[in-house]
């Protein structure tokens, strides 16, 4: 059984589609974590693979944000799916169940932590030395802590503490634990490029409640290169917590191990990364059953690369597909809607579900089609003539069976007194006729589309070259796009044209050229601040290389000047 987890930052770069990347991964379960795709935008190629089957969670708050999916080989079906951590996603009866002791939290704050599509669960059943067991994978993408925004640090904590608290519930209920994704803290120095905050690296909130989550093993050791060498690996004696980094349970002293790489510096370059993508399982699975794990840096596609772990055990497939698979979406099932379901009175008992459940939107999609209110946020489209959305006025347009003339007849002039007039002046408004590119492209059969009131079509019917009418019409149109040529006002030798030309160039004058590196004499890049402070907007250059650790002679170097304003 081989599993991988890969941060792949948008499902849909995939521009060879998603069944390409999993064959390459050649993986039983595959767990995708920043899909940036919510159900609305998600497309059959993607949600339908063939050998596969999908579980999908989406942000209900966010477009393009967040997202995570698990994909299984039909050697892999789970016999239970889930998405989120907190069990109020979940109205159908095939869930996974064991959510732990969730007291503290207020259903407000569970709706919110599981609102941002962070979690699928998903249940299998393994054959390990001919005994079946129970495997629970838990697919995450933990939250960022943004330091412009305090209140996402304690967001990104308590999701954190509900996660532990399912998957040792999970644990305690008798399955074995797999948590992965992209869990958005370094545990150790060794796990960092450049931990400059040495002292106190162990201070900050995410690693220490890494360092309660994990078993003290190989991860825990701390030599001259963050190790201790007399920590025994190989206890079956657990220390503190219950889980198991794999790639540190086979790697334990691998040093410059990333997983993730600045694009803005172009810093997978010279490798000066972080690891944040883990495999987790119970300690009883990575002594006993796990054979291997590595990461697999060499497969570019997004700022993070997959990590992979191998156990000795082989998976027995469900025989049907859990309700939560993709293939029972109604929008995949191949099955059209019936127009009474969305006219149907619904019991407002049954509606009484979580707002942001995938369940509770298709049945208030059923009660108001347009949308209106709608929690995910994304407005889903529907074709529903008879109704408008509130604040806005229909349009009455009149049906004739006069065929609607060429794109060219809204650029000409206006009629006077409803009568035609070839010799109307050229107005304001009909410059964009004059440009030459409309001049160019009025030809025969469009100017006879808008003699005739004819369509495109039709004028192609009538035009051979040989009627005279036909030729009338080409004589008068020629005739009207010479009068719609303006002619020039303003001479080139105008003096006036010339001191234009030298005010706006001095006003809007280029970027200054860019200065040698003091380093390297390369010359450097230009950069604008963005950072919400007094300096926002400035601009200045810096080393145009990778950045990387100061001691990577091709790394960048710290040259740094800021741009004159008065330049």
């Amino acid at each position: 059984m081989k599993i991988v987890t890969w941060n792949i930052n948008g499902i849909r770069t995939f521009r060879g589609g998603i069944q390409k990347a999993l064959d390459c991964l050649d993986a039983d379960i595959v767990c995708f974590q920043e899909t940036k795709v919510t159900r609305d935008l998600l497309d059959e190629r993607t949600a339908i693979v063939d050998g596969y089957s999908s579980y999908f969670s989406f942000s209900r708050g966010r477009s393009g944000y967040s997202g995570v999916a698990t994909y299984c080989k039909d050697s892999a079906t789970p016999f239970a799916a889930e998405e989120g951590l907190t069990g109020l996603l979940t109205t159908h009866d095939d869930k996974v169940g064991c959510y732990g002791d969730l007291t503290e939290f207020s259903d407000e704050e569970l709706q919110l932590l599981d609102n941002e599509g962070r979690a699928v669960i998903t249940q299998h059943r393994i054959m390990c030395q001919d005994q079946m067991q129970t495997v629970t994978v838990v697919n995450v993408y933990c939250p960022r802590a943004d330091p412009e925004k305090p209140e996402r640090k304690q967001f990104k904590l308590r999701f954190y503490k509900v996660l532990q608290h399912r998957a040792e519930s999970l644990l305690k209920a008798g399955s074995h634990v797999i948590v992965l994704g992209d869990v958005n803290t370094s545990h150790r120095p060794i796990d960092h490029c450049d931990p400059n905050d040495i002292d106190v690296f162990e201070e900050n909130p995410g690693r220490k409640w890494l360092n309660g989550f994990l078993h003290h093993d190989a991860s825990e050791k701390t030599n001259e290169e963050g190790f201790d060498e007399e920590c025994d690996v190989t206890s079956t004696e657990p220390h503190s917590g219950k889980f198991v980094d794999i790639f540190r349970y086979f790697h334990p002293t691998r040093t410059s191990a990333f997983t993730c790489w600045s694009t803005l510096t172009g810093a997978r370059q010279t490798n000066y990364g972080t690891r944040i993508d883990y495999i987790f399982a119970d300690y009883l699975l990575a002594t006993e059953y796990f054979e291997a794990a590595d990461l697999m840096p060499e497969v570019e596609g997004s700022d993070h690369c997959p990590v992979w772990g191998k156990l000795s055990c082989s998976l027995l497939p469900s025989p049907k597909l859990p309700p939560l698979c993709t293939r029972h979406l109604p929008e995949f099932t191949g099955k059209q809607q019936k127009l009474s379901r969305f006219l149907v009175k619904v019991d407002q008992k049954s509606m009484d579900v979580l707002p942001g459940s995938q369940e509770a939107e298709e049945r208030r999609e059923n009660v108001n089609p347009l949308g209106v209110g709608n929690i995910s946020g994304k407005k889903r489209t529907l074709t529903v003539e008879s109704a408008a959305p509130k604040g806005k006025k229909t349009k009455t347009t009149k049906t004739t069976s006069k065929p609607q003339g060429s794109l060219l007849s809204f650029f000409k002039p206006k009629l006077t007194n409803g009568v035609p007039s070839m010799e109307t002046p050229v107005s304001h408004k009909d410059e964009v006729t004059s440009s030459p590119y409309f001049q160019k492209e009025c030809t025969a059969k469009q100017e006879v589309s808008s003699v005739t009131g004819r369509d495109t079509e039709a004028a192609e019917g009538v035009y051979d070259g040989s009627s005279k009418a036909t030729q009338d019409s080409e004589n008068l149109m020629e005739t009207k796009c010479e009068r719609l040529t303006p002619k020039p006002t303003v001479e080139a030798s105008d003096p006036k044209k010339g001191a234009s030309s030298v005010f706006w160039k001095s006003v809007l004058h280029g970027p200054p050229p860019p200065p040698p590196c003091k380093v390297h004499g390369e010359p450097c890049v230009l950069r604008t601040v963005k950072k919400e402070g007094p300096n926002l907007g400035r601009q200045f250059f810096v080393c145009a290389r990778p950045q990387g650790h100061t001691s990577n002679p091709e790394a960048r170097c710290n040259f740094f000047a800021w741009v004159d304003k008065g330049k």
